[in-house]
């Protein structure tokens, strides 16, 4: 496990309680490895959970003017198991935790469902010893990155497609060649059809991913 001072850096926040923090990283199976009252990680994820729901459904409900239904997708979409798991990779958190021998050898550090918990829970740490602004100031850009990254790929098949529908007779399809890999990283590859003319391939771990890469291949093959 690496050193919290380095976490704390990296988190933007000095624990006024360094144990909130510990807590936040330490998994059940540490705990029950180590006894004595250690805490885990569980109590403060169900806090992170509520505290990073409200921060982005606040964040998505003043920047997009979209309705409600939308609003609630594009918030599951940021709040889910495979988001926070990227988000936490993005900080190394995986290597920050305490888990116990098991676990240890068993992948835990790598795992979605356990590093992501712990991420929630590190949310609930700084809410807990900073207040919801520090919260905040943490979550954000890790929403707003995704937001725009997710326009800006959007913008491919959009594009792609307007310059297909000036001439009716031409028909877009998006094909899956091949789909690989378990549930919690799944990996598509997608070929874009021009009418029977492949255009575009592209991969990614979403069928979305794969296609919106597919359209920007596409469109460099298409000069654009």
């Amino acid at each position: 496990m690496q050193d919290l001072k380095a976490l704390e850096q990296v988190l933007g926040h000095t624990f006024k309680d360094p144990y909130l923090l510990q807590t936040a990283l330490t998994h059940t199976s540490f705990a029950n490895e180590a006894r004595h009252g250690t805490k885990h990680n569980e109590r403060l994820e169900f806090l992170g959970d509520s505290v990073l729901s409200i921060v982005v459904a606040d964040y998505l409900f003043t920047h997009k003017d979209m309705p409600e239904g939308e609003l609630t997708r594009m918030r599951a979409s940021l709040v889910c198991e495979n988001a926070l798991f990227g988000f936490a990779q993005q900080i190394d958190l995986g290597s920050y935790l305490r888990l116990g021998k098991g676990e240890e050898m068993g992948g835990g550090r790598h795992r979605p469902s356990v590093v992501s918990d712990a991420f929630e829970a590190v949310i609930a740490a700084l809410y807990l010893d900073g207040g919801i602004e520090t919260a905040r100031r943490f979550i954000l850009p890790f929403v707003t990155r995704t937001l725009t990254d997710a326009a800006a790929e959007e913008d491919y098949k959009t594009r792609l497609q307007e310059i297909v529908q000036q001439n009716p007779e031409e028909r877009l399809r998006y094909v899956v060649a091949r789909e690989s890999g378990p549930d919690h990283d799944k990996h598509f590859e997608v070929d874009v059809y021009l009418n029977s003319n492949a255009v575009g391939h592209g991969e990614g771990h979403s069928k979305k991913q794969a296609e919106q890469a597919a359209a920007k291949e596409a469109l460099a093959l298409m000069g654009y």
